[in-house]
């Protein structure tokens, strides 16, 4: 259906759309030399990688440069020139000119300041110039970043510091390298830095609880396999909409007759324009080392998933970071513009970034996955368990690293899990830790039970075949060799959720081998010690399994009897913050500092606070400029037609012009009803100027969003009135079927 508006709207789309369509074919043949070419041939090409670097540096220095990133030794300065020579020489053979320490600082985005290898010489000359202080630091002005009190505005030291692990690449003409992001005191003021730490906590703790099944372990990594989904809506439209322009989601407009309801978009064919932009930003994100592998539509019309190959988490994290700038850029050549706002529009799904998380050895062993014998079974056990553990301990906790704005709005929308944190097992996993449960005997074990247990346990791999459903309703999900966590948002950072999973995680594996340690000294054997403890977390955490309907208010009520939190709204979750003993573990674990958990809390409530404001104001702007004006003027129509009507028919005006009438009734009904709310919101706004950042969160959270909502009802009713042709928005049919 062809959208109409005003002022050469409808003339813009349509070129927009011819000038794309064309661009679909000069744009493939530009890349012909893609087409048909193995992925394998140019993966990675922009990534400094190990392979790069055995070619650009001396074999000494590889080797000092690959212990650093796998053992995290130092690198002293000299060593630092040297690998910057060889980092510089390989930028420019690719046509680098600039260089960039690329961070991610507490926005929710990634930031860069480029300079330029070119320096000037006293001679007039010119020299290239990249020394190893250039790639281990720099200090960019940290006056503009957020940073929760932790420093004052008048104090603009920042200091980004490489991390050599995660291997630097080129975007366009410049050599970004990844770093952290740091005060002057020291403290974080990045997503990175205690994303590091979180990931070496649960490499000690995991790697000594390994040790009491295999010795060879001396290493845990983390991996992350991200899934974004997001929407694409055409850019002539996108400009026409300052609501998505500026919050990312659709503040008012009347839901389509059709929606997803008929199921025909999930796995469905993909449009041919789409299918090219898809094709380009996957040959970018090769080009980068983003290994994505999985294309496909979505459930909701125009939403889309991209997925890669799991990878060590830090890195993961990177690269998703990444891939979202990759598909902006790419998704702009292609005149759409992507949408990662979780809710976008209302009536049809919101878009989520699962993160399926697990745990590998440097023995190359998954532990979360089940071994060949009852020994590496126990093991699988005893992580699967302390997982479902460290949750039911901290679910408030992992509940607030997944807040924000607009995951409120997705979160137990019947269609993503619910704000309730809860963990599906599926039914035959459930039922071989309610079998451990009951048969582990109070005293000391007989051989007999021993045996019996082993037996039993041994079996598991065969129990779990094909019995490891994907509940979608669960926030979050063991899928046969890892936890998905299904709540995270589509605009999320990973690194939020990734930071809280694997501090709890970590926590709980610490005291689980202090109290098998302490069931060994009083005389139990390790196996005996292990399945006690196992059976003692299994009693404790059983209210957080849930095997059923995350969606249903079943649910909410069985919930609330387990004693299960239900935090429907960002300022409750957020709360959690200020807990002591939440403090208390996350410093003990060297993770965040208690200064630095106070000034993420200050900055989450406030970016809650300013993101509303902003809806609120777009909502009273486009109420008053755009959707009253537009419904008064096709009301005078109406008033014209009627007099029109009254002066030609005269008696019987009151028969024939009755549907008039009426429309022009409602219709001054539902402009003094959105008139009033956009009223009564700035009425709100008003009483808080001035407020703190909790008041303000607060006041918007329960008063002015319920007004917002109020207000888009009365003008989703104009929409249902008012002339196609004059209302002044694109409308949500147009935004969902114009590829």
């Amino acid at each position: 259906m062809a959208p109409n508006f005003k002022g050469g709207g409808k003339q813009k789309i349509m070129k927009n759309r011819q000038i794309a369509l064309q661009e679909i074919n000069a744009r493939n043949s530009a890349n012909s030399s893609t087409n048909g070419e193995r992925i394998s041939n140019y993966f990675g090409k922009n990534v400094f990688s190990p392979h790069k670097m055995r070619e650009y540096l001396p074999e000494d220095l590889y080797e000092k440069l690959m212990d650093c990133i796998n053992h995290g030794t130092r690198i002293d300065r000299n060593v630092a020139d040297h690998i910057a020579a060889g980092m510089k020489e390989w930028a420019m053979s690719k046509g680098a000119t600039h260089f960039t320490h690329w961070f991610q600082p507490l926005t929710g985005s990634t930031a860069e300041k480029h300079d330029s290898f070119f320096k000037p010489m006293s001679d007039g000359r010119a020299i290239e110039k990249f020394e190893g202080t250039m790639l281990v630091q720099q200090e960019p002005d940290a006056s503009s970043f957020p940073n929760g009190g932790i420093r004052n505005t008048f104090e603009a030291r920042g200091y980004t510091l490489w991390d050599p692990s995660s291997p630097a690449f080129i975007v366009g003409n410049t050599l970004c390298i990844p770093t952290i992001f740091i005060s002057y005191t020291g403290h974080a003021l990045d997503y990175k830095m205690p994303l590091i730490k979180a990931l070496g906590s649960v490499d000690a703790a995991a790697t000594a609880v390994c040790q009491y099944f295999d010795k060879d372990v001396n290493k845990v990594n983390t991996t992350l396999g991200w899934e974004q989904e997001y929407f694409l809506v055409d850019s002539a439209l996108h400009k026409l909409r300052p609501d998505l322009a500026m919050t990312g989601r659709v503040l008012f407009g009347k839901k389509p007759a059709k929606g997803q309801q008929l199921e025909d978009h999930y796995f469905g064919s993909i449009p041919e324009r789409v299918l090219a932009f898809m094709k380009e930003f996957e040959y970018e994100s090769h080009l980068l080392g983003i290994p994505v592998t999985t294309r496909h539509n979505e459930v909701a019309p125009n939403q889309y998933e991209v997925a890669p190959m799991f990878e060590e988490a830090n890195l993961a994290n990177d690269h998703n970071q990444l891939l979202m700038d990759v598909l902006k850029k790419t998704a702009q050549k292609h005149n759409f513009n992507v949408l990662f706002h979780e809710k976008p529009f209302e009536g049809v799904n919101g878009s989520g970034k699962h993160n399926n998380w697990a745990l590998s050895t440097n023995t190359g062993v998954n532990l979360l996955r089940p071994g060949k014998n009852p020994k590496s079974n126990l093991q699988f056990l005893t992580f699967v368990v302390n997982t479902v553990a460290a949750i039911f301990e901290n679910a408030d906790i992992l509940r607030a690293s997944i807040a924000g704005v607009g995951n409120d709005h997705r979160l137990g929308a019947n269609e993503a899990p619910p704000a309730i944190m809860s963990i599906f097992l599926g039914v035959q996993l459930n039922a071989m830790l309610d079998n451990l449960e009951k048969n582990i005997k109070a005293g000391k074990m007989t051989p007999e039970d021993k045996t019996e247990l082993k037996l039993n346990i041994g079996k598991l791999p065969q129990v779990l075949l094909d019995n490891t459903d994907r509940n979608r309703t669960s926030p979050f999900a063991f899928t046969g060799n890892k936890f998905e966590f299904r709540a995270v948002g589509s605009s999320a950072n990973c690194a939020n959720a990734m930071i809280t999973l694997n501090t709890i995680v970590a926590n709980r594996l610490i005291q689980f081998k202090k109290d098998v340690d302490a069931r060994i000294a009083k005389g139990d054997d390790k196996d005996e010690a292990i399945l006690k403890e196992l059976q003692r977390l299994i009693k404790m955490s059983k209210s957080i399994r849930f095997e059923g309907n995350g969606y249903g208010e079943e649910w909410v009520k069985e919930a609330a009897k387990r004693g299960l939190s239900n935090m429907k709204d960002t300022p409750t979750a957020l709360k959690v913050w200020k807990d002591k003993k939440v403090i208390a573990m996350f410093e003990k674990l060297n993770v965040l500092t208690s200064e630095e958990i106070h000034a993420r809390y200050e900055i989450e409530v406030e970016n809650y606070g300013r993101r509303r404001e902003i809806e609120a104001e777009l909502v009273v702007d486009i109420a008053l400029n755009q959707i009253i004006p537009a419904s008064i003027q096709y009301q005078s129509k109406l008033v014209e037609n009627l007099e029109g009507l009254k002066d030609v028919f005269g008696a019987e005006f009151k028969k024939i012009g009755a549907t008039q009438l009426e429309i022009v009734k409602t219709l001054g009904m539902q402009i003094n009803a959105l008139k009033a709310k956009v009223g009564v919101i700035q009425k709100e706004q008003s009483k808080i100027e001035g407020a703190s950042p909790e008041t303000v969160a607060s006041v918007y959270c329960n008063k002015i969003k319920p007004l917002m909502d109020q207000a888009r009802e009365a003008a989703d009713a104009l929409e249902a009135l008012v002339d196609d042709q004059e209302w002044p928005l694109p409308k949500m049919r147009e935004l969902l079927f114009t590829c």
